[in-house]
């Protein structure tokens, strides 16, 4: 469960059932709107403006339905001074993709980018997968349709919500690079959905000269390229035994760096 709200913007906040009662914690981060997307969604605070969805962690629960109602709610509130607190339960999946969904429609950037930027702020962001996939879908075929729809509703739009979420971008991008704490390999991972791949093996793709190379090859030799462009020389591959022998498995290789970087601003 995320711990405590997180500013992802200028005026839009994401955060837990725990941050949505907190009075004090609404009240120090201005929160004037919130947007309960959960099951038991309810009003809880006579002196807020409420959005309430009842909707399912469930990757058959269609949210991309309600992103027009949500778009709509958060972009009013901000323009009106505002500030919005989304959150679910834990604040991790429903709360982050009708955020990712709005950041979306509010900028020129694909749902990926903007998953990363949310990351950026919030670490524990994770839609499940079927989420995920509607986010895919919403870019593909509804995307510049609400885009068009928003702005002819809020046809002035003062927020610098690109630049911020490039920002977060390369906040995340560190994170996963570097982590809060170098020697924890754990730190700098994102689980996948549960059975992403079914019951199939991920599939080898083919090299330039013809033969194959797993996907962990292909994600070291990308992360390899990234680090010759940006001369991290301390940074380095290096064989993986922290988890003592395995049976029947090959010694695995991990990125490995020297280089940590404070990107720990919260609110």
């Amino acid at each position: 469960m995320g711990n405590g709200m997180n500013k992802i913007v200028e005026g839009l906040y994401v955060g837990n059932i725990r941050d949505a009662q907190d009075r004090k914690r609404l009240d120090s981060n201005n929160i004037t709107h919130i947007l309960s997307i959960h099951d038991m969604a309810k009003k809880l605070h006579d002196d807020k403006e409420y959005l309430c969805i009842k909707a399912s962690d469930n990757a058959a629960q269609d949210l991309s339905q309600f992103f027009r109602q949500c778009n709509e709610f958060i972009h009013a509130a901000r323009l009106s001074g505002g500030s919005v607190l989304v959150h679910c339960l834990a604040g991790v999946s429903r709360s982050v993709t009708v955020t990712v969904a709005y950041l979306m429609t509010v900028t020129n950037l694909g749902w990926r980018d903007t998953l990363k930027a949310v990351r950026g702020a919030r670490q524990c962001a994770n839609p499940n997968f079927g989420f995920q996939r509607q986010l895919g879908n919403y870019e593909e075929e509804q995307l510049e349709q609400e885009r068009k729809w928003l702005k002819s509703q809020f046809p002035e739009n003062p927020f610098q919500d690109e630049a911020a979420c490039r920002r977060l971008m390369e906040a995340h991008w560190q994170f996963v690079l570097h982590g809060n704490n170098a020697e924890t390999e754990e730190s700098n991972t994102y689980t996948l959905p549960y059975n992403a791949y079914g019951n199939r093996e991920p599939k080898n793709r083919t090299d330039s000269e013809g033969g194959t190379k797993s996907d962990s090859e292909a994600n070291k030799r990308t992360v390899s390229k990234r680090l010759e462009t940006t001369e991290q020389s301390s940074c380095t591959w290096q064989n993986d035994r922290s988890h003592g022998p395995v049976a029947n498995s090959k010694e695995t290789q991990i990125f490995r760096s020297e280089v940590k970087h404070d990107i720990s601003g919260k609110d």
